[in-house]
């Protein structure tokens, strides 16, 4: 009888001395950046690619640029592909680098580092985040016409529309994350929309997945969540006071390692998850 109310004990005990996350921060670059709004951590090639909208969020001015900024900290090139004009979100597939610029998307050759493609699509306003599955669809947000987009073999659709602000995107096995205006939504492959979480800040802009059904999800004004499988979430960082911008972060999946890029701060900042 004692040995069965061991067991339990001991369970509680645990549990209640169990690691909440948090982060820790590794290095921020210098402030050489020109307004970064979304971080991209290239496995393969150990970088980290850096899209800098540097004039307007919204302005067709040709200022915009991709950069290139090392696992270290340094910053390798704040212009290594320039004459964009607002981009934000990134995807890589198969060499390819994936980015939305308003109401296109430009593929970029990173091998090449030259830009080979744009892929328009209609009645875009505000394009925002990119993710892209393993077969090489590539997904896309408007948050300002409230649709996200899906483009196959460089055909556009439109996936769903009517939504309150859609950002942040991650494509999952199963369907589709969205963030959208403090929610957390799912699409499954049959076109299922449902919430998984709700009550952060609406600005919402990126999500990376930990473990299967965890994430870590940035908001703009300058919290990031960690948000659990049941739909409950607790705060890794909140720089609101600082008044230091979180936008679309990225992340190292083996190493557990958060790009954060600060944007009117002109940085990124790295930070390890520790759980």
């Amino acid at each position: 009888m004692k040995k069965q109310l061991l067991i339990p004990a001991l369970l509680l005990s645990a549990s209640l001395f169990a690691q909440e996350p948090k982060l820790e921060k590794i290095w921020t670059t210098d402030s050489l950046l020109k307004v970064p709004e979304s971080v991209l951590f290239d496995a393969e090639n150990k970088v980290l690619y850096v899209s800098n909208i540097d004039g307007q969020p919204g302005g067709r001015d040709g200022k915009g640029a991709v950069g290139k900024v090392g696992l270290d900290g340094k910053i390798i090139a704040a212009e290594w592909i320039s004459g964009l004009n607002a981009p934000k979100g990134m995807g890589l597939y198969k060499n390819k680098l994936y980015v939305s610029d308003l109401n296109e998307v430009v593929v970029i050759d990173i091998k090449k580092g030259t830009i080979t493609e744009k892929i328009i699509v209609p009645d875009a306003v505000f394009l925002n985040d990119i993710t892209i599955d393993n077969k090489g669809t590539i997904y896309v947000s408007d948050s300002r016409t409230f649709k996200v987009h899906k483009i196959e073999n460089g055909t556009v659709f439109l996936l769903v529309d009517k939504l309150q602000g859609p950002n942040g995107l991650l494509a999952i096995k199963d369907g589709l994350l969205i963030l959208d205006r403090g929610s957390l939504l799912k699409m499954t492959n049959d076109g299922q929309l449902s919430k998984l979480a709700d009550g952060m800040d609406p600005a919402t802009d990126g999500i990376e997945m930990v473990k299967e059904k965890e994430y870590i999800v940035s908001c703009w004004g300058g919290i990031v969540y960690y948000v659990y499988a049941n739909g409950n979430k607790t705060t890794l960082l909140d720089t609101r006071n600082e008044k230091m911008n979180s936008a679309d972060i990225g992340y190292d999946t083996k190493k557990k390692i958060v790009y954060v890029p600060t944007f009117y701060r002109n940085t990124v900042t790295a930070y390890q998850l520790k759980q």
